[in-house]
């Protein structure tokens, strides 16, 4: 699939004033500093559209891009960033968990991973709860290119290996670089063939 149009259509952190009609949205989130924005503007080919901040943890919105005129991503807000203080990180647990639990056009939900790090203990729980709740979600390991030589599969196979612990089936996952586009092909193939199934019920 090729996205020929993005566009920028509105921020806001009540679930309830996003944008009305059908169109299937497609979130992306993770942890504060995972490369989300880069992320984003990679796969829209749009390098501004997603904010990227130098600090960490600055998204506290919920934002939809309007992609091809007929879906959305949707860029959600990054969790577990220690420097917020309480109050800041359950106002923004409930944005997440709002848009999450209550938004019928959200259609998988990606979830990016870095993939240098070994498993982070907040990310796992935070499968668990998706899994608890029937979101379906992907995984979406980042920055694919920093990791030299077979250090990049290993590392993968390590997270998978872990949440094999607690998975009986492992969600799809993709591996992706936004410096060097890869995994751009396979991640808009995959929303594509879901876009496809949702237009033939």
């Amino acid at each position: 699939m090729e996205i020929t149009s993005a566009e920028f259509v509105i921020s806001n952190t009540d679930v309830k004033k996003c944008p009305p009609g059908i169109f299937p949205e497609y979130a992306f989130i993770g942890r504060s500093n995972v490369g989300k924005s880069s992320l984003i503007n990679m796969l829209t080919g749009r390098k501004g559209l997603a904010m990227t901040s130098a600090t960490p943890g600055k998204t506290m919105l919920i934002n939809h891009f309007l992609i091809n005129k007929n879906w959305y991503i949707v860029d959600l807000p990054g969790y577990g960033y220690a420097r917020r203080g309480q109050k800041g990180k359950s106002q923004i647990q409930r944005i997440i968990e709002d848009y999450i639990l209550e938004r019928e056009q959200m259609t998988n939900l990606f979830l990016l991973i870095d993939s240098r790090l070994e498993p982070q203990v907040i990310d796992i729980e935070f499968m668990g709860w998706l899994g608890e709740h029937g979101v379906p979600f992907s995984i979406v390991f980042t920055k694919g290119d920093k990791l030299k030589g077979g250090r990049l599969n290993t590392n993968i196979q390590q997270y998978l290996k872990k949440l094999k612990e607690q998975w009986e089936e492992l969600p799809p996952y993709f591996v992706t670089s936004s410096e060097n586009r890869m995994g751009k092909k396979e991640l808009l193939d995959y929303i594509e063939s879901i876009n496809k199934e949702l237009n033939t019920k």
